[in-house]
């Protein structure tokens, strides 16, 4: 297995999102994604990035003397070698996470590191490209996303929640597009149909913006 990965950047923050909200967090973005979505927020790291050595990448994530570590994209599990460094995380000791676009299969991923599977709705024009059998893998440990960019996606995903039961396997996450939905009709909705959901919003932008490394 590759000892080098293709990162885009490593930095120390805030969690944002999950159920981790608020955590401080070493977040690991690896460069590359097949997938365009409609609202993606981290197109920077389709492409460049720097490729590294493990040793390297975990000396930097030691550096900042924090047990929790988001792996994310672009689109992690496109690079083989990330099994490796979930491997070595989760063997040092940390608190690992991963942000998957939901293309890829996920049963290969460490069990000791807790998946985030976010699930296309049709707003993304991505939902061709989802690896649909990777729910039967999901897990009490692992979460549910789906992003919401209007009425119609929240109705969808609405649906396949109840349809597939997907709070029984996980976590179920809905959280609005940043300066699209708004998030007081989302939370508006969940609490009218009484769903059994986590909303929501994406921390991180209300503390610092839009932008990289935060």
């Amino acid at each position: 297995m590759r000892e080098t990965l293709r990162i885009t950047e490593i930095f120390h923050s805030l969690q944002g999102e999950t159920s981790r909200m608020g955590l401080p967090t070493v977040f690991v973005r690896l460069t590359g994604c097949p997938m365009r979505c409609t609202y993606c927020d981290s197109a920077y790291a389709f492409t460049g990035g720097e490729t590294r050595h493990l040793d390297d990448i975990m000396a930097q994530i030691a550096s900042y003397d924090c047990k929790t570590v988001c792996v994310t994209g672009g689109e992690p599990l496109v690079q083989k070698g990330v099994h490796l460094l979930f491997k070595r995380l989760c063997d040092a000791g940390y608190s690992v996470s991963v942000e998957t676009g939901g293309g890829e299969p996920i049963a290969g991923v460490d069990p000791r590191v807790s998946r985030i599977f976010d699930i296309k709705t049709p707003a993304s024009n991505e939902m061709q490209n989802m690896h649909w059998p990777a729910l039967d893998d999901l897990n009490e440990r692992d979460e549910i996303k789906f992003v919401l960019v209007n009425r119609a996606d929240y109705e969808w995903a609405r649906e396949l929640l109840q349809e597939k039961r997907l709070h029984e396997k996980a976590p179920v996450l809905f959280s609005p597009v940043w300066e699209t939905l708004p998030p007081q009709d989302l939370a508006a909705w969940v609490l009218e149909d009484r769903l059994p959901v986590r909303m929501q919003v994406q921390l991180h932008k209300i503390l610092w913006g839009e932008k990289p490394g935060v």
